[in-house]
């Protein structure tokens, strides 16, 4: 347990997935991609949720499969094989068909999306069972908390590598050039994961013998469980900042002259809050304040709506990208750290597989924040994400560390 070259390869993989991923940040350049194809933003809301939402179709038949595996590595393997060429064909659609047929185009980058974050399902359960047995609950706050700083540092680096392609080339090749470049970079991250120390699971539960029983077992946990149910509930509409997050680029667009450099400069605002906020978060999870980080999270995230009403110039957008950096960060700690805790190691997968199935629903907030905007305006939009931010607020004060 807690050994060191784990937590350095841990952390390497965190750096470089994130400086590869940012590249098609959900709240600023993916917006603007699909925006100058054409999409509308009911369009940019499912798209945003591609990027994220794939993982849901699959999370729950990943844990049936992985329940009766002693390592998970192998596996891991794979899915990381598939999420670089998924990331890559998104540049090369991109680059090959670009404005000669951008419904196709968008068609492409909607695959891709999906691939990719589709193969995340598989990959999350595997993940967190490997890192939940290579490290004890208190060093596993820290190890995330650091790995979370250094995958800001690597935000940095990808907003200035995004602000430097984008001022260089026009679109959309400067779109596909940053996918293929940050599915290079990416996959450094996935060879230093890869070679990790996984020791053997040892208490390995009777795997059901169908997948239907395995659902009737999780809804049996689900059920009588109070504690995961407070904890899905918050974490879900702690989700609610996606009702808003992919519009606030284009509101910005609306009121201020968006440059690449301005976009890149809100990209690497946006990574040093997440990473400035890991000393805080770190603190907090190697003391067992879980609760208390998600409470400090889901208030970080209200302030930054809160300020999207009255945003006039790059300064204040600055600000509240910061915040969201932060509050998202501290919200995928603390949500982490307590279903790790929560949950019997040998039904590990299955707790896991039920929290990020059912709070990944909270990603299709981003499709009906595009319907709400598509049909009113940014403050209804703004207002109704409060409200949900609010709700979820009310439920952290429930949590058990």
């Amino acid at each position: 347990l807690d050994k060191f070259s784990n937590h350095i390869k841990n952390i390497l993989h965190g750096f470089f997935l994130t400086i590869g991923i940012t590249i098609a940040e959900p709240s600023t350049i993916l917006p603007l991609m699909v925006n100058y194809f054409g999409g509308s933003s009911m369009v940019v809301g499912l798209f945003a949720t591609l990027l994220r939402g794939g993982a849901i179709v699959v999370q729950l038949f990943a844990a049936f499969k992985s329940q009766s595996y002693e390592r998970m590595l192998p596996y891991l393997r794979r899915v990381f094989v598939f999420r670089f060429f998924s990331w890559f064909f998104i540049g090369v659609i991109i680059n090959i068909f670009g404005n000669r047929y951008p419904n196709f185009t968008l068609f492409g980058i909607g695959l891709g999306l999906f691939g990719f974050s589709f193969s995340a399902g598989f990959g999350a359960i595997y993940f967190k069972d490997i890192v939940a047995k290579i490290f004890t609950h208190k060093f596993r706050g820290k190890t995330m908390a650091y790995r979370q700083f250094f995958s800001g540092l690597g935000g940095l680096i990808s907003g200035a590598i995004a602000a430097i392609i984008l001022e260089k080339y026009d679109a959309p090749y400067s779109f596909g050039y940053l996918f293929m470049l940050s599915s290079f970079i990416m996959s450094i991250g996935y060879i230093a994961f890869a070679t990790i120390d996984e020791p053997k699971k040892e208490d390995i539960p009777l795997k059901e013998n169908s997948f239907k029983k395995f659902l009737k077992n999780s809804w049996i946990i689900l059920k009588e469980d109070k504690d995961l149910q407070v904890q899905l509930s918050t974490f879900l509409f702690a989700y609610g900042y996606l009702l808003a997050l992919p519009f606030i680029i284009l509101h910005a667009k609306e009121t201020i002259h968006l440059s690449g450099v301005a976009i890149g400069s809100l990209i690497t605002t946006q990574m040093t809050g997440a990473m400035l906020s890991n000393f805080l978060w770190g603190s907090l999870s190697g003391r067992g304040y879980n609760k208390l980080t998600s409470i400090i999270s889901i208030l970080l995230h209200i302030c930054a709506i809160s300020l999207a009403f009255f945003s006039t110039n790059i300064y204040s957008y600055m600000v509240i990208f910061f915040l969201i950096g932060a509050a998202t960060d501290g919200n995928r700690i603390a949500s982490g750290n307590l279903i790790l805790i929560l949950a019997p190691p040998k039904l590990r997968p299955t707790y896991v597989a039920l929290q990020v199935n059912i709070i990944s629903f909270g990603i299709f907030f981003s499709i009906l924040g595009g319907a709400i905007l598509h049909f009113s305006n940014y403050t209804v939009l703004y207002s109704f994400t409060i409200a949900v931010l609010l709700l979820a607020l009310m439920l952290s004060f429930k949590l058990k560390d």
